[in-house]
């Protein structure tokens, strides 16, 4: 959708500020920083899997309530469109609702995509292939219609 589009691409990721973080940063030392180069990780893999598929994106690791600074961030880019990925576990609650019961929602302005369904690199690949394949296919029948 955003190679059709020609959007640019932002990765956030949110390291939660929760009380459960905090007494295990109180119990281990350094359970905060290892956690945050977990993050930062995860974050890094995600630019390089974008940058291999063609986009050039921009990666920001942050902390604090999930559904707060996704909305924060998307106001900050000005962002049309939110796509989050969820997988049925109880960790949505994460990304979908905030300390009091706030909505990601509540917290944007933007349209906001759900994606549920694990799709592979080699497919993503595969269907940008196939989508360049037609525009080639567009461009060179439109270029033998003789110009009235």
């Amino acid at each position: 959708m955003a190679r059709q589009c020609s959007a640019e691409v932002f990765l956030l990721s949110v390291l939660a500020d929760t009380g459960t973080l905090l007494l295990a940063e109180a119990g281990l030392a350094g359970a905060i920083v290892h956690l945050e180069d977990d993050f930062t990780n995860i974050l890094n893999e995600g630019v390089a899997r974008l940058r291999k598929l063609g986009f050039d994106p921009t990666a920001k690791l942050v902390r604090g309530q999930p559904a707060e600074e996704i909305g924060n961030f998307a106001r900050e880019i000005g962002a049309d469109l939110i796509v989050v990925g969820h997988r049925r576990q109880s960790a949505f609650d994460r990304w979908w609702s905030g300390p009091k019961g706030a909505y990601l929602m509540d917290y944007t302005d933007c349209s906001l995509l759900v994606a549920r369904n694990v799709v592979s690199d080699e497919t993503i690949e595969a269907l940008l292939l196939a989508g360049d394949q037609t525009k080639d296919e567009a461009a060179h029948a439109t270029s033998d219609i003789p110009s009235s």
